[in-house]
């Protein structure tokens, strides 16, 4: 077995969406607050985004070759090749040096580094941000020391295992700080005027983008909004003639690292539902009208949602994928929304009533605890 070495060496394993990668960044936020000579290190997806997300922060990145998990039985060789291949790739890392903990992110390549750990026995944890678990995670959570979910509900579809915690989701620093005139200043927008966020998560959401095109001559209407659109690399030039003459107020990005900024700076999001989206709508206290995830057949981000929308914390619009279909449906919810402040202030009040404040600090305390690298 290899030597620890003296300084805290935490690993986080997953990526390929910020959903993913966001909460561990929180959590490695924390970490260098507890331990500043900690090393970390994100053993991620091979996909773009994960460098681009996690690369200003200056933590190191490990691609791992794992892929998705792919329902074509011809596609299964491949993806048990890559999956044993990330497998050896993590035990080659971990010989070198023993890690003091490896925490799963979630998703696909949360896996390999944790079987890899549990060899060597380093103490293992899975992060589970959705209210129901995906079909990494619910493998993973029986493998794992410590399971952290964001929901007391999760808890209930999982048995309440006794390894298991209720965290909150981590999101970052600023999440917890700014105020709207910041957002609004950095956004480039006026403050005495309110503001529509619209995104589509990390990549963009192609049937939001289009919903929101076909809603141009209702934008153009509510001249006193002004519009962010957060819209993806794909769709963002199109949107951007799609609004071109008609919305002068409307922004239109492909992507931010700056996020924190945007949502601070919206009276109203339209979203999907991603579990670390809501975190940072509840960690800011936003009104939202939230449009889950259409293709997921087991509809993960409709139960995520439906935390929220229980408590009045948000409205949900079905995403029918048809953009003209979608954008008659937003309409009236959208203008009700808009014309009631106090509509907005109270579905506001209710989602910062669901955050959890605290839940980097307490993962990363957890980790620390695990791993007994206390001073």
């Amino acid at each position: 077995m290899p030597e620890k070495d003296s300084d805290a060496w935490f690993v986080f394993a997953g990526g390929g969406t910020g959903g993913h990668l966001y909460p561990g960044l929180a959590v490695a936020a924390s970490l260098r607050e507890l331990k500043p000579d900690c090393r970390i290190t994100f053993l991620s997806t091979a996909r773009p985004i994960d460098r681009q997300i996690v690369g200003p922060y200056g933590y190191e990145i490990v691609p791992q070759p794992v892929q998705p998990w792919n329902s074509r039985p011809w596609k299964w060789p491949g993806f048990w090749k890559a999956y044993r291949a990330s497998i050896r790739q993590a035990a080659r890392l971990f010989a070198e040096r023993q890690p003091s903990a490896v925490l799963s992110l979630g998703g696909y390549a949360g896996a390999p580094p944790i079987m890899a750990a549990r060899k060597l026995r380093v103490p293992t944890a899975v992060f589970n941000p959705d209210a129901v678990p995906g079909r990494a995670n619910r493998r993973l959570i029986g493998k794992v020391d410590t399971v952290f979910v964001q929901w007391d509900s999760t808890l209930d579809v999982l048995g309440r295992p006794g390894h298991a915690r209720v965290s909150g989701c981590p999101v970052r620093p600023e999440f917890l700080s700014l105020s709207r005139e910041e957002g609004c200043a950095a956004c480039g927008v006026d403050p005495k005027r309110p503001v529509i966020a619209i995104t589509g998560a990390s990549q963009g959401a192609s049937s939001i983008n289009r919903a929101a095109m076909a809603l141009t001559d209702f934008w153009a209407e509510m001249s006193e909004w002004q519009i962010i659109h957060l819209t993806g690399k794909a769709d963002c030039d199109e949107v951007r003639r799609a609004y071109a003459g008609k919305l002068p107020h409307a922004k239109v990005i492909d992507f931010t690292s700056k996020i924190a900024w945007v949502l601070a700076a919206a009276d109203l999001v339209i979203s999907r539902a991603g579990a670390s989206t809501l975190a940072e709508l509840c960690a800011l206290g936003r009104a939202s009208v939230l449009m889950p995830y259409p293709y997921d057949r087991k509809k993960h981000q409709h139960a995520n949602a439906q935390v929220l929308a229980s408590t009045g914390a948000a409205l949900i619009v079905e995403d029918r994928i048809d953009p003209i279909a979608n954008a008659k449906a937003l309409r009236p919810v959208l203008k009700e929304m808009m014309i009631s402040a106090e509509r907005r202030r109270r579905i506001a009040h209710a989602c910062r009533a669901l955050s959890r404040e605290n839940a980097a600090d307490l993962i990363a305390n957890a980790l620390i605890e695990m791993s007994d690298v206390l001073d």
